[in-house]
C-alpha cells in the first residue's frame, strides 16, 4: 500500500500566469507534471492566461483534456502579473490548497527546482527561489541586466530595512497562512513590483521568510514582457510600501515541519 507523504499536508497548486506564451505553455505544464510527480505531491497547475491572442489558453485547455491536474482561467485582458496572480491564489485557496507555488511559464524557473522549494517550505512559511544566495544565479544575461537587477534588490533591501537578498524574484511558494493573511484586494503592484510587494507584507505579518538557491535562465522562445514601465513602476511602489505598512515585524516561531528544511539544500532564513 501506497503511504502519503507526510509534507505538505494537503494540495500543492502551481499558478502559471501567461500571455503569448503558445511557444512554451505545453513543455511548461508537461515538466511542471512530471516535478510533481517525482515529489509524490497531490498537485494541480493552473494557467491564468491574460488573454493571449496566440492561442496560449487553448493549448492550455489540450493538456487540461488529457491531464486532470491541470486547470486553466482565462482572463478577458492583460492587465499584469499581479491581478493575475491574485486571481490564481484566489483559486488555488478556494480548492483546499496547502501551497501555492508561483512560477515564470518561459522556463526562466527550472520545474525541476520545485521539490526544494516544497521541501523548504516544511519549515517556512514563505520560500524564495533565489539568484542571490550562494548557489544561486543567473544564465544568459549581460552585465546591464544584471546589474540593473542587483541594485533593485539592494535599494528595495535598503529602503524596506530587510535581509531578504532576491526581493524582485517569481518562484516562490507560500504556505496558504500567508496568502490568508495578506488582504490581496490591497495588493496595487500591477507588474513586476508585485514580488516586492507580496514578499515585504509576508515580513510585516512575521511571517518566516527563507531562500533556497536557484538559477534563473533567460527565456530561448517567445518574448520578455520586462519594460522600462515595470521597472519604474517597482521603484516607486518601494517607499510607498514602506510608508504604508511600517517596517517588518520579527520572525513568528518557525512552523513545526513534517519533514526537513535541510533537503532543500542552502536555505538560507530571511533576518
Amino acid at each position: 500500500m501506497t503511504t502519503a507523504p507526510a509534507w505538505p499536508p494537503g494540495p500543492v497548486w502551481v499558478v502559471l500566469p501567461t500571455y503569448d506564451e503558445a511557444a512554451n505553455v505545453v513543455p511548461m505544464l508537461q515538466a511542471v507534471a512530471a516535478a510533481l510527480d517525482r515529489t509524490g505531491v497531490e498537485g494541480r497547475v493552473l494557467v491564468v492566461d491574460d488573454g493571449s491572442p496566440d492561442g496560449t489558453a487553448a493549448l492550455a485547455e489540450g493538456v487540461a483534456r488529457a491531464d486532470p491536474r491541470v486547470q486553466v482561467l482565462r482572463r478577458v485582458r492583460k492587465e499584469g502579473i499581479g491581478p493575475a496572480y491574485r486571481a490564481g491564489f484566489r483559486r488555488a485557496l478556494d480548492a483546499g490548497a496547502a501551497l501555492v507555488v508561483e512560477m515564470d511559464c518561459d522556463f526562466s524557473h527550472d520545474p525541476a527546482r520545485l521539490p526544494d522549494l516544497i521541501a523548504a517550505a516544511a519549515g517556512a512559511d514563505l520560500v524564495l527561489g533565489s539568484r542571490y544566495v550562494p548557489g544561486g544565479g543567473v544564465a544568459r544575461w549581460g552585465p546591464v541586466r544584471r546589474a540593473v537587477s542587483r541594485a533593485g534588490c539592494w535599494y528595495a533591501r535598503r529602503l524596506l530595512g530587510v535581509g531578504v537578498r532576491d526581493l524582485t524574484g517569481g518562484f516562490k511558494c507560500f504556505r496558504r497562512e500567508v496568502l490568508e493573511a495578506i488582504p490581496l484586494d490591497e495588493v496595487t503592484a500591477a507588474g513586476y513590483g508585485f514580488q516586492i510587494e507580496m514578499t515585504y507584507r509576508a515580513l510585516v505579518l512575521g511571517f518566516r521568510v527563507v531562500e533556497v538557491p536557484i538559477v534563473f535562465t533567460e527565456r530561448v522562445r517567445g518574448r520578455s514582457k520586462m519594460s522600462r514601465r515595470i521597472v519604474l513602476e517597482a521603484g516607486s511602489l518601494v517607499p510607498r510600501l514602506r510608508r504604508r505598512l511600517g517596517p517588518p515585524a520579527a520572525p513568528r516561531t518557525p512552523p513545526e515541519a513534517a519533514a526537513p528544511a535541510a533537503d532543500a539544500g542552502g536555505v538560507r532564513a530571511a533576518p
